[in-house]
């Protein structure tokens, strides 16, 4: 048993803070997730049982996540106006493409089914080993591997079909004149 130190959560403020994006779907949750995360954690002494320190983050991550949910789902939803719109973010200026898909990507893990967004998150955001993710999240690891499985090839579908939906849609070419008879000439006939 040893006492979490205050000082080594720095090295995992970036880890947890993409496995927020992808759970939450937007970056100013993910930073208000981490935030809150944070604070429980730092709010008084914590002793880890032989955990990795990523492995209690994670899980306090995770379990402020759904409390934030459940919360939420309390409150009555409020419309935004144009006066809460926020300017883009200057940090995706430099590379707007990689920005997007970015955005793109962790949009559609946050669409995910709980289950298998946190595996998702766990293994390919956290960089945890499946071993590491099913200890964190207490499943079999082999319940990791499925939805691991199921996840990625839902988010792989979904960014594939992306494409085609944002594709502008180009006018089909002039179809010739039918005759009086109704039927297109063929191609040898004039």
């Amino acid at each position: 048993m040893r006492t979490l130190d205050p000082q080594s959560l720095t090295q995992h403020v970036d880890r947890l803070y993409r496995a927020a994006w992808a759970l939450c779907g937007s970056r100013e949750d993910a930073e208000d997730l981490v935030q809150e995360t944070f604070t429980r954690v730092l709010a008084r002494p914590r002793v880890l049982s032989g955990e990795h320190e990523l492995y209690y983050l994670m899980r306090v991550l995770r379990n402020t996540f759904l409390t934030s949910r459940r919360t939420a789902s309390r409150r009555p939803v409020t419309v935004a106006t144009l006066e809460d719109v926020l300017v883009a973010d200057p940090r995706s200026l430099g590379q707007p493409e990689q920005a997007l898909e970015m955005q793109e990507v962790y949009t559609t893990i946050a669409t995910l089914p709980e289950d298998r967004r946190l595996a998702l998150v766990a293994v390919d955001v956290l960089g945890l080993s499946y071993r590491e993710a099913a200890r964190a999240l207490r499943v079999r690891e082999a319940t990791i591997t499925t939805r691991l499985f199921r996840a990625r090839k839902q988010v792989a579908r979904e960014l594939a079909d992306a494409p085609e939906a944002r594709q502008p849609q180009t006018q089909a070419a002039p179809r010739e004149e039918t005759r009086t008879t109704g039927v297109l000439p063929s191609r040898g006939t004039p």
